[in-house]
């Protein structure tokens, strides 16, 4: 078979596809581009770059090799498309990415320590009243999925004074936070929390975890911070704990439905903060360099690097 250079991305966002070829073109211009479902010579195709791609759509490539996401997880692939076991399926694991999604992280934590929201909601009511402040040095940032994001996050809370523990799902050594793993040291870990932040990939056992059950062992008072997925949140537990007073409010960055339905109760919760899946998005620009390495190493037979396990979901 002729193995020309050529990658094909399957996006249905025409901007999202121009930004991505125009970084091919700029940092591998001799890898030829097409756009699904523009393609040619399909039998060809060994390396595909996706985000959100129809139902059975690798079906169509009977010689596919790779499956790139152009985003950090892989649920939008998996959705509607079984995986053969013979193609490698690979993630977006970005510094620039993990940076921004650290600033936005840090932004709504110093927002809500100096009672931002808050003064947001009395504006609308031209109610002019203060409110006591808490200090980063007073301050727990729990970080729930203590991975390359997790540790982007931790690394700049530290930096600006705030105390900093992690949980991921096997044990994770990192320098001056205090980690915690497995379903064992999970409410150990809760505790901590004055801040939870959820940075975890969506998969069997984290869907629906932001639950009741996580929020009655977080320190009474607590905020939650979620830049991971939707799923991970059961909606009605996190109302019920905000209005019952344990939790002092929440940050919401992902959610179920998106765009979040203009009747939801969340947005006219004067406690909950919404923004649009906003925490930080893929730079083309920046996260190409290892697409295209990926690519090379697949010609050349070569490792891949940023390789997902489909079983365990990141």
């Amino acid at each position: 078979m002729d193995t020309t250079d050529k990658i094909v991305i399957i996006c249905d966002h025409e901007a999202t596809v121009a930004d991505w070829r125009n970084a091919i073109a700029h940092h591998a211009p001799n890898i030829t581009v097409e756009a699904y479902p523009n393609d040619t010579e399909r039998e060809k195709t060994q390396f595909v770059l996706v985000f959100h791609p129809p139902e059975n759509t690798f079906r169509k490539f009977p010689n596919l090799k790779v499956i790139a996401s152009m985003a950090a997880g892989i649920n939008h692939i998996t959705k509607h498309n079984k995986v053969p076991k013979n193609i490698s399926v690979t993630k977006v694991n970005d510094p620039l990415h993990h940076d921004d999604m650290a600033d936005f992280v840090l932004a709504l934590s110093l927002s809500y320590l100096r009672r931002l929201p808050l003064y947001f909601h009395q504006k609308t009511q031209a109610l002019w009243e203060t409110h006591a402040y808490q200090r980063p040095e007073e301050t727990t940032i729990g970080i729930m999925g203590i991975g390359a994001i997790g540790k982007a996050v931790g690394t700049l809370m530290l930096k600006n004074d705030f105390k900093v523990t992690g949980w991921s799902r096997s044990k994770k050594d990192i320098d001056q936070i205090k980690t915690f793993n497995g379903k064992d040291q999970r409410n150990e870990f809760l505790e901590t929390a004055d801040i939870l932040v959820c940075t975890l990939p969506l998969t069997k056992d984290t869907e629906g975890i932001l639950n009741r059950e996580v929020f009655n062992k977080l320190p009474k008072g607590a905020y939650l911070i979620n830049i991971g997925r939707g799923k991970q949140l059961v909606e009605a537990d996190l109302l019920e704990a905000i209005d019952n007073g344990h939790l002092a409010g929440a940050a919401l960055d992902v959610f179920h439905e998106e765009p979040l339905p203009k009747q939801h109760p969340f947005w006219t919760h004067k406690s909950i903060l919404i923004t649009p899946h906003t925490a930080g998005s893929v730079s083309p620009e920046s996260a190409v360099k290892k697409i295209i390495a990926n690519y090379k190493a697949m010609k050349n037979g070569e490792k891949l690097v940023d390789v997902v396990d489909i079983g365990k979901g990141y």
